[in-house]
């Protein structure tokens, strides 16, 4: 911390606050026109503690009050322990696994995925899952294909004939 400057620019009189008091005091004694008041300045008028309180009553005006009820915390404890129900449920419900096999589903819903579904396999990975010991060729060729039925086939995937017209240098 800094020393106190000792050149403020400020300098009290010799014996000032010594003789102060005396020197104030003598002052309003011989002075004429003091500022200061020789009586009290307040006065409280003539019983006035004994008639206040029924003159602040009388002023006041009976007004209806307003009563706020203090909330119930009943729906917050219900709701409350209506979400820990459902948290429990879907917590037991969760750890729960189904198992399911190929005998669950139904033979239709099998040939629609097979058909609908884009499934890209080869000819060669469908004959490895086909097992042939079991397989004759009158399966095969037991199915009946129409001509009438190649006809409209070729009808609408082939955009012409042209195709099938081969030459002997195409195969």
């Amino acid at each position: 911390m800094k020393a106190p400057n000792k050149n403020s620019g400020f300098r009290l009189p010799e014996d000032y606050l010594e003789n102060f008091n005396d020197s104030l005091l003598n002052k309003i004694a011989t002075s004429e026109e003091s500022k200061i008041p020789n009586k009290e300045g307040f006065t409280v008028p003539k019983d006035y503690f004994d008639t206040l309180h029924k003159n602040i009553s009388d002023k006041l005006e009976e007004k209806p009050t307003k009563v706020i009820a203090i909330q119930s915390y009943k729906k917050y404890y219900y709701s409350a322990i209506a979400a820990a129900i459902v948290l429990l449920f879907v917590g037991i419900n969760l750890n729960k696994t189904v198992d399911y096999s190929i005998e669950d589903i139904a033979n239709a819903d099998i040939d629609s995925y097979i058909e609908y579904t884009d499934l890209n396999f080869s000819s060669y990975e469908i004959a490895e899952v086909v097992p042939i010991d079991n397989l004759d060729i009158t399966d095969i060729l037991d199915a009946g294909i129409n001509e009438e039925n190649i006809i409209d086939y070729l009808e609408d995937e082939l955009d012409s004939f042209n195709e099938f017209n081969l030459d002997s240098y195409d195969y």
